[in-house]
C-alpha cells in the first residue's frame, strides 16, 4: 500500500463565499421541492413520491448547513482577531 501513498503534502483548502454557496443551493432545494408540489400525482402516480420528499430533505438540510457555515464563519473571524474568548483555557496552577 505504501506504493500509492502520495509523498507530497496536501494543498491549503480553498476558501470563498461558503455561506453564499449553501445558501444557494438550500434555495434551489425549496425551489425544486415548490416546483414539483403541483404535479404530486403524478409522481404518486408513477411511483416516484420520493423525488418531492428527497428536495424537501435537501432543503432542511440546507437550512442546517446554513446555520453551520455561518457559526464556522464566525469562529474563523473571531479566531483571526485574536479574541480572548476563545481561546484556549491557561493552565493555572501553581507551580
Amino acid at each position: 500500500m505504501a506504493k500509492w501513498t502520495p509523498r507530497h503534502e496536501a494543498p491549503e483548502p480553498l476558501e470563498g463565499p461558503v455561506v453564499a454557496t449553501i445558501t444557494g443551493g438550500t434555495i434551489l432545494w425549496f425551489v425544486l421541492f415548490l416546483v414539483q408540489l403541483p404535479f404530486y400525482g403524478w409522481f404518486d402516480d408513477h411511483g416516484h413520491t420520493w423525488w418531492v420528499w428527497t428536495c424537501l430533505a435537501g432543503g432542511g438540510l440546507g437550512l442546517i448547513g446554513i446555520w453551520y457555515v455561518r457559526r464556522r464563519e464566525a469562529a474563523i473571524k473571531r479566531a483571526a482577531a485574536g479574541d480572548p474568548a476563545t481561546a484556549p483555557p491557561v493552565d493555572q496552577t501553581p507551580s
